[in-house]
This record gives C-alpha cells, sequence and structure tokens, in this order.
C-alpha cells in the first residue's frame, strides 16, 4: 500500500526535526509550506523530504497544495499529520490498518481519550464538541472528534472535492465523507503538548477567526 504523508507547516522549525525523524521513509513525505519565514523549509531540504509551497494563506490552502502534487503518481492512501510533534507516531499503523484491511475508506485519529494533559486547550475541547454536533445535525452521523491526524484512501479524497482554505477543511472533509458514503473509522489515538505557539488556540484572534471558520463550514458544507 502506498502512503503519501502531508505536513502542514507554517513556521514549525522546533518541531519538524523531529517530526521528520518519526516518519517512515518508505512512505512519500511532504512537507505543505504556507509561508515560513523560519527555517521550516530548509530543515526540510536538508533531510530531503519534498517541499510543496502554499503562498495562499490557510491550513486547507497548505493541504490542498499538497494533494494536487501528488496528482502526477497518486498513492493508495493520503495521510495529514500535523508538523507541530502533537502527533505520536506510534498511533500511524492504527490509522493505516483498517484501510489496508479493506473495511474503511477514512480513518480518523479520535484524541478524547488518549490526549497528553494540557495538549488540548478548554478552546479545542469546546471547538470539537460544538463542530461533531453540528455536524451530527447536519448529517446523522456523530463523530468524536476534529482531530487532525487522519489516514484516507486517495481515490475518496479526489472525490470530496475540497475547496475549504481555512480551518474549516477538516469539517468539510468530515461532512462529505458521511455525504459520500465512505465508511468512516475513529480509532483513539494519542496527542502530544504541542512544539511552540498553536496559530489557533495561542491567541484570541486566532481562537475567533477559527471558531468563525468552522461554524461556516458546518453551515456552508452541510
Amino acid at each position: 500500500m502506498r502512503v503519501a504523508v502531508l505536513i502542514p507547516v507554517l513556521n514549525e522549525e522546533l518541531a519538524l526535526p523531529a517530526v521528520l525523524a518519526a516518519i517512515p521513509r518508505r512512505h512519500r513525505i511532504l512537507v505543505c509550506d504556507n509561508g515560513s519565514i523560519d527555517k521550516s523549509i530548509e530543515i526540510a531540504k536538508e533531510v530531503g523530504v519534498e517541499v510543496v509551497q502554499a503562498p495562499r494563506r490557510g491550513y486547507g490552502s497548505a493541504v490542498q497544495a499538497g494533494i494536487a502534487a501528488l496528482a502526477a503518481d497518486p498513492p493508495d492512501v493520503v495521510v495529514i499529520w500535523d508538523g507541530d510533534a502533537s502527533v505520536d507516531p506510534e498511533d500511524l499503523p492504527i490509522l493505516l490498518e483498517p484501510i489496508a484491511q479493506g473495511w474503511a475508506d477514512m480513518v480518523l485519529g479520535d484524541r478524547t481519550d488518549l490526549a497528553d494533559s494540557g495538549s488540548l486547550s478548554g478552546t479545542q475541547i469546546y471547538g470539537n464538541q460544538l463542530a461533531t454536533f453540528l455536524i451530527w445535525q447536519r448529517t446523522g452521523h456523530r463523530y468524536a472528534d476534529m482531530g487532525p491526524f487522519r489516514a484516507i484512501r486517495y481515490t475518496g479524497l479526489v472525490a470530496m472535492g475540497l475547496v475549504d482554505p481555512t480551518w474549516g477543511w477538516n469539517v468539510e472533509m468530515q461532512l462529505k465523507a458521511v455525504k459520500l458514503g465512505l465508511r468512516v473509522v475513529e480509532l483513539p489515538v494519542h496527542c502530544r503538548v504541542r512544539v511552540g505557539q498553536s496559530k489557533i488556540s495561542g491567541t484570541v484572534q486566532g481562537v475567533l477567526r477559527a471558531g468563525y471558520r468552522i461554524l461556516w463550514a458546518c453551515w456552508k458544507y452541510g
């Protein structure tokens, strides 16, 4: 099973070395840079992984740039892996196995039980609960989490036609997965305290912007 790992990055020079060292080199790795002004790009190039530029600011834009770069040589599975060192690499096989065994099309990491203390802010927890509730209201499917660590068949990902450029990308993805009838599985994964300041929960402005985009996405794509 050919796996491509997409790592959306914005100024993650402190975390990125450990992140890249943890991912098995048998997988294709793409750092999707969203306009970093630190050494993130240099670090990625030094270890020999692909760098994809996404000049339009936004989490969704960064991931979409990575997906577009896969079109010429598509993998079987795409993994989304945050560049802030919050992902436990030991959990990667957990996400891939249901797809490899043929009983899932998309596997989402559920952080609600195994997250380290302090790894999720109160704002993040509340935002996740609100987003999953709204998705349930729109689709009848009850998700447990909106975690960023996820794996999906490339064909299913392309079929979604994802367009959201910001933090609504995960919401759009989970809504469209239900609409397309994909076999969705959520499995417990760990969540570590991130390295550096969060782009969302690190500032009041980031929280407000992310909250607005998540609510808008629930309405727009539901």
